[in-house]
């Protein structure tokens, strides 16, 4: 980190941080997100060879923080799509089951949902750390992916392929199973 940016990061966070929050709140639609881009963007200020060459830094700050609540939005956008793309591919039968009362499950597919269940979770101890972490943190956990990639100090994008690559994973376990 670049701690020469320090006292000037530290005067931007006290005089605009309030505001700052504010104006990505209004472009996320979430506050917890918004407060996430902003702290990344102040970490970013500090990556800046020298911030005092900056003529306006409260401009350049809420630039940074615009460009990057974009990015997260388009990351959003297409997890969204990807997600309704995988669930489309849901075989009838099992999304139907969800429907399905627990004296309508016949033993034999109790049993085979329990092999499976078991198989799932040998894949995903066999996985890379990060990845399974990754995975577990936001199904489970239900955390966004700025929180975990903080949690793991990777990016967000390393983040969105960690659970990419385990979905298609587990996809692939469950096609294997079922065939």
């Amino acid at each position: 980190m670049n701690y020469k940016n320090k006292d000037v990061v530290d005067k931007l966070v006290k005089e605009h941080s309030s505001a700052l929050v504010r104006f990505l709140t209004r472009r996320m639609k979430s506050r917890e997100d918004a407060e996430d881009i902003a702290q990344a963007a102040y970490l970013r200020l500090y990556t800046l060879d020298d911030l005092n060459r900056l003529s306006n830094a409260k401009a350049f700050l809420f630039q940074v923080a615009a460009n990057m609540s974009i990015d997260q939005l388009r990351r959003e956008v297409l997890h969204k799509n990807y997600l309704d793309k995988e669930i489309s591919k849901v075989p009838k039968d099992l999304s139907a089951m969800a429907t399905m009362t627990p004296e309508a499950i016949s033993l034999e597919r109790e049993i085979e949902a329990k092999e499976t269940l078991h198989l799932i979770h040998s894949r995903l101890e066999d996985l890379p750390q990060n990845a399974r972490q990754a995975f577990v943190l936001s199904r489970n956990k239900g955390w966004t992916y700025n929180q975990i990639a903080t949690q793991l100090g990777v990016s967000v994008s390393s983040v969105e392929k960690y659970i990419l690559s385990v979905l298609k994973e587990l996809r692939e376990l469950v096609a294997d199973v079922e065939s």
